[in-house]
């Protein structure tokens, strides 16, 4: 990001300081969330009590298959299901109880407090409008500059910002005229260019190649340095957890069934759905055609299981397996799994 670095910080100042949290301080906590969907069919639950906190500065991974209920929970967290989904429980953004405040007071606080980097970059921006006109848009929308002279100005340093080379070629372009992740970081920029606490990025870098993807990724975790945002990635993929994560949440079925540092989430997993995840990943010695696929399929979105959720595909299920969805409880330090038959083996409680 040659230049970047010392405009970032000229953004930092005076963009991020009114928002962000002091080191190790609660910006975003989650208690009991849960989202329904209500149509002509009847109700169907997506996340179901989902409990998580993410401090200034961190990165929080919600990990978990297709269908999981991790883009659900970011949507839910923001207001953006519309209303035909009922959410319930409490997401805290400060001292404010987000789900209580009335539809204004959200779009007051969305992409100013708290931002969202969408999986497509292309269903976010316009493509009839240049990309810094854009910019200027959301700075002005939520009063972060003065006057349209000193938006112009702050959007060529939020390209700067996120490592784009030559801003101003860049905001005269037209979105179609750019590259998938020079339009990711553009993206990336109308995210970050009001200093919000906390940003949600859902699936950033699925549709990029590996090396884009590193580069976004090294991209979030400089703008986290120089803006102490705390950051809620969401994704499918284990590598991108292990690069970027502090903290892991692992979904499955609307559920968190396993929770905790990332290290050890992810160095030593008391969840069989999260054992699955990681042994399914493939390696230098695994050969061609032997990757240890997870048996059966995900459950459809509202389904009733009467008990865990990952029962009729894991190898440790037993009949009380069935009878009642296990609760999160602590394995080790920070650590919580939803799973007292694997951890009963593991500590010779059950034979």
């Amino acid at each position: 990001m040659n230049g970047g670095t010392t405009m970032g910080m000229a953004v930092s100042e005076r963009v991020g300081a009114a928002h962000v949290g002091e080191p190790g301080e609660v910006v975003l906590s989650v208690r009991g969330l849960t989202t329904t969907f209500v149509g002509r069919g009847g109700a169907v639950p997506a996340v179901r009590g989902v409990d998580f906190q993410i401090r200034a500065g961190e990165t929080f991974v919600l990990l978990g298959e297709s269908g999981s209920g991790k883009s659900v929970t970011a949507r839910s967290i923001l207001g953006l299901h519309g209303p035909r989904a009922k959410v319930t429980g409490q997401v805290r953004l400060g001292d404010r109880d987000l789900i209580t405040l009335e539809p204004k007071q959200l779009r007051e606080i969305r992409g100013r407090e708290l931002a969202l980097v969408p999986q497509d970059p292309n269903g976010s921006l316009d493509p009839l409008r240049r990309v810094g006109h854009q910019l200027v848009e959301v700075l002005r929308v939520h009063g972060a500059v003065p006057d349209r002279a000193a938006a112009r100005a702050r959007a060529l340093e939020l390209l700067g910002l996120v490592g784009i080379p030559d801003p101003p070629r860049v905001a005269r372009a037209y979105p179609h005229e750019l590259s998938g992740g020079m339009r990711q970081r553009v993206v990336i920029a109308i995210a970050v260019s009001c200093g919000p606490r906390v940003l949600i990025a859902d699936e950033p870098t699925t549709a990029l190649d590996v090396t884009v993807q590193a580069q976004i990724l090294r991209l979030f975790a400089e703008l986290q340095r120089q803006l102490r945002t705390a950051l809620l990635l969401v994704t499918h993929d284990v590598g991108v957890t292990r690069d970027i994560a502090d903290s892991v949440g692992v979904m499955y079925a609307g559920r968190l069934v396993e929770h905790g540092p990332a290290a050890e989430v992810l160095g030593r997993p008391r969840h069989p759905y999260t054992e699955a995840l990681l042994a399914a990943l493939p390696t230098p010695a695994t050969p061609r055609g032997e990757l240890k696929a997870i048996a059966g399929s995900p459950p459809l979105a509202g389904t009733d299981f009467g008990g865990c959720a990952f029962a009729d595909r894991c190898a440790y299920a037993v009949e009380d397996c069935h009878t009642a969805p296990p609760p999160l409880v602590p394995v080790a330090d920070g650590h919580l799994a939803a799973c007292p038959v694997r951890n009963g083996v593991e500590e010779g409680v059950v034979s």
